[in-house]
């Protein structure tokens, strides 16, 4: 790694609000620039699973999140500079509005040096768009806007409209129409998975095109990205066989995540419990992420040869990771919208799905092995007699919504999403 700064084209794509369209206007830079031949490397402010899946698909990489709080300064900062080196361009989607939260995808532009690109939802907007693409250049003057995107416009004389109505200085660097064949679809925890989308690379070209047809060979601006050297994990689970569940079901996983195992030592083997797949052949250890499981109860029920695969498993002493979608599976019971399903049965409990966030935040907790960071993000209520192993301290300092760990044995269960690189001596306790 050489010790000069890197100098490469980059942008972060943000929004007033969250519902505005940044992924699909992220995911349509990144394809654009992609189809002109050059290597795109994209990135998810926050800790969000879903938004990554459309980036990858997008840009042909591997897509990693930058929060200075989960992540690390250091960390973000260590993801960047390995982009840069290898990209002809960086494009970061932000979180939420641009100015929203602690820490914001502002937060993370000024500290990097990173342009912005900012979308404006104009739908139900005239001459107001203007109005508010001045409010966001000049809300925090140390911030370096290269420009503003009109998305869900009506036609070419609404995007002339909207254009007009920027004031001096501001760049208008295109808009993108309203349309189903543009729109990714969602559901209650966010964007629709990417792999369940069969038409996904038509919408990406589509949307690819109206902004290539707009402006041109247009890059932005250049950002210098700095080296950073993170202290090296170990291998403590060198040779480890490791099991992690990843379909439609159970598709919640940090790319990260599955990096820092590997940089440890362990050997992932990856099953589909959807596909009716039995825990790989000797499997030492098991790693059930989130997902979707109460999308999936009648597959997930119907396969008693894997629920008795992993009872076994644990009754032999393995460790077992079991994260959010992953806890539900173990549980004696999950319901969803009127259906029950008959899950693992390993976690004294049941749980149901009924209206409204139960779960939300960036947590930390003070696990065997120390303090492990991660985030909340779930709709479920869950019944369960177990004593905790600990209680999860939040980024904010909030009492409500706390989340507890349970461990039983060898099994380790919560709904929180750990983003193993913050701490990989507690990682490496979890599955030793």
């Amino acid at each position: 790694m050489s010790g000069g700064p890197i100098a490469r084209p980059a942008v972060l794509v943000a929004a007033p609000s969250s519902g505005q369209g940044k992924t699909t206007v992220t995911a349509a830079l990144a394809r654009r620039h992609r189809l002109a031949g050059r290597k795109v490397r994209a990135f998810k402010c926050g800790p969000d699973f879903l938004d990554p899946t459309i980036l990858a698909a997008a840009s042909g990489n591997p897509v990693y999140q930058l929060d200075l709080w989960m992540v690390g300064e250091a960390g973000c900062r260590a993801l960047l500079r390995r982009a840069a080196e290898e990209a002809d361009l960086v494009v970061v989607e932000g979180v939420m509005g641009l100015f929203d939260g602690e820490p914001s995808a502002a937060d993370l532009a000024e500290l990097f040096g990173l342009p912005i690109l900012a979308l404006i939802d104009a739908r139900a907007m005239a001459q107001s768009f203007g109005a508010v693409a001045l409010g966001l250049s000049v809300y925090r003057p140390s911030l370096s806007f290269w420009g503003f995107l009109a998305n869900r416009v009506a036609g070419p004389s609404h995007a002339e409209l909207l254009k007009n109505s920027l004031p001096p200085g501001l760049k208008w660097h295109g808009s993108l129409r309203r349309g189903g064949d543009l729109e990714l679809p969602s559901r209650h925890l966010g964007l629709v998975q990417a792999g369940e989308l069969s038409d996904l690379e038509k919408r990406l070209d589509l949307a690819a095109a109206e902004l290539a047809a707009q402006t041109p060979d247009d890059l932005p601006p250049e950002a210098n990205f700095l080296p950073e050297r993170l202290p090296e994990p170990g291998r403590p689970l060198e040779g480890k066989r490791l099991a992690v569940a990843r379909d439609e079901a159970f598709g919640f996983i940090y790319q990260a995540n599955l990096d820092l195992l590997r940089q440890m030592g362990a050997q992932l083997s990856f099953f589909s419990p959807l596909a009716a797949d039995r825990l790989p052949a000797g499997a030492q250890a098991l790693y059930l992420p989130g997902g979707y499981p109460e999308l999936h109860l009648d597959t997930l029920a119907a396969n008693r040869a894997l629920a008795q695969d992993i009872a076994d498993f644990h009754r032999a002493g393995r460790p077992i990771l079991a994260e959010c979608g992953g806890l539900l599976y173990l549980l004696e019971s999950l319901s969803h919208g009127g259906q029950t399903g008959t899950m693992v049965g390993l976690l004294p409990g049941r749980a149901e799905l009924s209206g409204g966030l139960k779960g939300l935040g960036l947590m930390e907790a003070e696990m065997p092995g120390g303090p492990l960071r991660g985030h909340s993000f779930h709709h479920s209520h869950l019944s369960m007699d177990l004593t905790p192993l600990c209680r999860a301290k939040r980024r904010d300092g909030r009492p409500d919504r706390l989340e507890v760990v349970y461990r039983q044995g060898r099994l380790t269960a919560s709904y929180i999403h750990f983003y193993f690189p913050s701490n990989p001596q507690a990682v490496a306790e979890i599955f030793s």
